[in-house]
């Protein structure tokens, strides 16, 4: 596997998040994500799990301890360098995330458009190519309401996926997908994998994530103590 990363992709160094900014439980969490790993986290409300994901994201006022993506400790971070960085992190969540001015082709471009410098037609290149490697006949142009639910979860897969994200994110996109999904989704979850690219896979469900059980690095439980390692074998 690729790994370019000196050291962890993603560290959680006793982070202590903000209770009133996050909802969060403000106890330390204390996690290391290597290049080319995949965690499981088990996060039974929703909403703590779009929390986390914001925290590994710098989205998160921290009261003590710090989050690094690659190195770098987001909150000694400016805008530019923080943009540049949220342009390396794919992500799936389960907050309304598309805007409903905008055909889904745009809303699924925005992203690598606004954190990087790449052309737009490398970038909507891109987007074609992995749309069709999800089961859409092409980049979708309807707006994001006019699709349908199954079409949606596909394309949500193709904007986590764009830009060879160093992190990915996911809000498990198993959940509600049709069956067809799972093969394109686990195959390019591996691809990313074998690039450098490290997964945290946020769950509800147990048995979802069981046909990638060998995949796995390590799996953690979202508790009100914050995280705890959860043994796999």
């Amino acid at each position: 596997m690729e790994t370019r990363t000196v050291g962890p992709l993603l560290e959680l160094n006793k982070a202590v998040p903000s209770f009133d900014e996050s909802g969060l439980p403000p106890v330390p969490f204390s996690m290391r994500l290597m290049p080319g790993e995949c965690v499981v986290v088990e996060a039974r409300d929703p909403e703590n799990a779009i929390q986390f994901a914001d925290m590994c994201s710098g989205l998160v006022p921290l009261d003590d301890g710090s989050v690094k993506f690659m190195g770098l400790d987001w909150a000694e971070l400016h805008d530019r360098e923080v943009n540049a960085l949220r342009g390396r992190i794919g992500r799936i969540t389960r907050r309304p995330s598309w805007p409903t001015f905008l055909g889904t082709h745009l809303a699924i471009t925005l992203q690598q458009l606004h954190h990087t410098n790449r052309p737009m037609d490398d970038v909507v290149a891109e987007a074609t190519r992995l749309s069709e490697q999800f089961g859409l006949p092409g980049l979708p142009v309807l707006r994001p309401a006019l699709l349908s639910p199954a079409d949606l979860v596909r394309a949500e897969c193709v904007r986590a996926f764009m830009g060879r994200p160093r992190l990915l994110l996911l809000e498990d996109p198993l959940e509600a997908s049709p069956v067809e999904l799972e093969n394109a989704f686990l195959s390019a979850l591996t691809d990313a994998r074998d690039k450098g690219a490290g997964v945290i896979w946020l769950v509800r469900n147990n048995a979802i994530w069981q046909g990638y059980r060998q995949g796995v690095t390590s799996m953690w439980r979202l508790a009100d103590d914050g995280l705890v390692a959860v043994r796999t074998g």
